[in-house]
């Protein structure tokens, strides 16, 4: 079937959506839903079957919908309506909410029900919640609804009578500032965290510090230091504490408020936002490989099992700045020195890795420089993964991965995916070549001419097309809670195996023939210098780019290649 997706833009979502029905066999094309666009010109210049909207923040024409069907994905149960839907249901701290796919008409979230799937609600992050059980939920109700259009017989439910049934209809505002706003002298640790994940990752929540207005984003509750409500109390691997009226929240990153006539602001590490504003304040860093039974918040912790390691690592946003793979490096090479036969490397939940730091990168007083500072320090890391000759290393790849994170996880021995991450191996929507010996494991994995198809049709994978190209050794279908607990058991499986024994012992001789033919540092230096000559042009269609991506500035017009 030919599907359309109208989208606002091509998130997470969209991208699962896109990946997911090209599996099964539908042609899918992706029109943006842009101001300076006209969408019903687009829609019959396409002519489809259906339309689906996985995200979409303003009505469908109605010339489209009386013309096509028309799918909306609504991450709400039925009856809920309204543009803060996940938002409300963090911050009011609810257990189980749901995904809605409803036919566009006249009236916003309010079409025939073509598909509903219920989904948990963890204590975390809107963002993480919406790639992970929501994502879950959202995907399985588009394929069900596809399906149900396919048949032709099936009729859709009118959202009024199901919400009759049990009074669900429910219409809510937008949740703007004044009921997000943190009250530090009233409010207690568990109600500032649930504020702080209720807008992450947009639109923060609005706040004054040290005599600026700042977006907070992120929250994590602090286990042991205390202080006076509102007051800053400490600093760890970028982040700032800051009192609670019981305890404290560590904060990861701030986003100044937008002045008038100013260009959009974005997102960076809290201490560096804040730069000379900052007062004094001890540095509680983690140690060098963080304990995960720690109470204390830290992006990096290790766990270890009998025979198996396990280095996890969480970054915002999934970006590694120069310092955080510093950091991460360290850790892994603490980790390497630990009695272990199997080391699995990744998230417990969420991103693996997106690469580098744009957002720091953008914020660097020469860009370019920060650039060449980030990618050596991500070829590094990938390359102690590559020479590891004395463990197994498993990439567990419990969400998506892209450009760089996606090549430092295939740096691994072998790589285990959770069935509901994305995959994009490429970098040349940012106008990259790319590094992190990509040219290296990506054929070493798919073969050539896979690998040059993958870096040349920059579009997403998802986990099953992944495994099938050779991407992936194993996809975990796991809910996103449950991903860590199911790679520590097939961790321990792999290191008891009598093979794993021998396995290690060869790494060390193939790593040696592997230099002798082509030694691992031809492959950097032949990717560096094809990344210098770009990061020093400042004319190189890299530092635009950039630039419109950490701004989030709209394109013009949908990028050829989705369409």
């Amino acid at each position: 079937m030919h599907i359309l997706l109208v989208a606002g833009a091509f998130n997470s979502l969209t991208q699962r959506v896109h990946a997911e029905l090209r599996d099964r066999g539908h042609r899918v094309a992706v029109e943006l839903a842009l101001p300076d666009g006209s969408l019903p010109a687009a829609v019959r210049r396409h002519d489809p079957q259906l339309v689906v909207a996985p995200i979409l923040k303003t009505a469908i024409p109605e010339e489209v919908w009386t013309a096509y069907t028309c799918l909306v994905v609504h991450p709400g149960p039925v009856g809920d309506r309204g543009p803060s839907s996940l938002d409300w249901a963090i911050h009011e701290g609810v257990d189980e909410w749901g995904v809605t796919v409803l036919q566009a008409d006249g009236e916003m979230d309010a079409g025939d029900v073509w598909a509903c799937v219920a989904c948990r609600v963890p204590p975390v992050a809107k963002s993480d919640l919406y790639r992970g059980e929501i994502a879950d939920a959202a995907l399985e109700a588009v394929l069900l609804a596809v399906d149900r259009f396919a048949g032709g017989t099936h009729v859709p439910r009118r959202q009024s009578e199901l919400c009759a049934q049990d009074g669900s209809l429910r219409v809510r505002p937008y949740l703007d500032q004044s009921v997000r706003r943190i009250d530090w002298a009233e409010d207690s640790t568990r109600t500032v965290v649930r504020k702080l994940r209720a807008a992450d990752s947009q639109p923060g929540v609005l706040d004054v510090l040290l005599g600026g207005e700042w977006y907070l984003h992120g929250g994590h509750p602090e286990g042991v230091l205390r202080g006076s409500p509102g007051e800053l109390l400490a600093t760890r691997a970028g982040a700032i504490c800051r009192a609670t009226t019981d305890g404290a929240v560590w904060i990861p990153e701030l986003r100044p408020r937008r002045l008038p006539g100013r260009p959009p602001t974005f997102r960076l590490p809290a201490v560096q936002a804040l730069g000379d504003r900052l007062p004094p304040l001890p540095e509680h860093a983690p140690p060098p490989l963080p304990d995960a039974g720690d109470p204390g918040w830290t992006d990096i912790r290790y766990r270890e099992d009998g025979s198996v390691g396990c280095l996890s690592f969480s970054f915002p946003g999934g970006a590694m700045s120069a310092e955080q793979c510093r950091r991460l490096l360290r850790a892994y090479r603490e980790a390497c020195a630990r009695p272990t036969s199997v080391l699995v490397l990744g998230g417990e939940r969420d991103f693996f890795s997106n690469g580098i730091h744009l957002n720091v990168i953008e914020a660097a007083d020469d860009p370019g420089a920060e650039s060449w500072a980030n990618i050596n320090a991500m070829d590094d890391l990938v390359e102690a993964v590559l020479t590891t000759t004395d463990r197994l290393v498993v990439a567990a790849v419990a969400g998506n991965a892209a450009a760089g994170g996606a090549m430092l996880a295939l740096a691994a021995d072998e790589v285990w995916c959770r069935s509901g991450a994305v995959w994009n191996p490429h970098y040349g929507l940012l106008g990259l070549y790319g590094s992190e010996y990509w040219t290296y494991t990506l054929p070493r994995r798919v073969g050539p001419a896979v690998a040059e198809r993958l870096v040349r049709d920059l579009l997403p994978v998802s986990s099953a097309r992944a495994e099938e190209l050779g991407l992936v050794d194993l996809v975990v279908d796991a809910d996103p809670d449950a991903f860590a607990a199911d790679v520590r058991r097939l961790a321990a499986y792999l290191a008891g195996l009598p093979a794993t024994e021998a396995r290690i012992a060869a790494k060390k001789r193939e790593l040696e023939l592997r230099e002798s033919a082509a030694p691992l540092a031809g492959f950097r230096e032949r990717e560096l210098a094809r990344m210098r000559q770009t990061f020093d042009d400042p004319d190189a269609p890299y530092h635009a780019l950039r630039r419109a991506f950490v701004r989030k500035e709209r394109p013009r017009h949908t990028p050829p290649h989705l369409a």
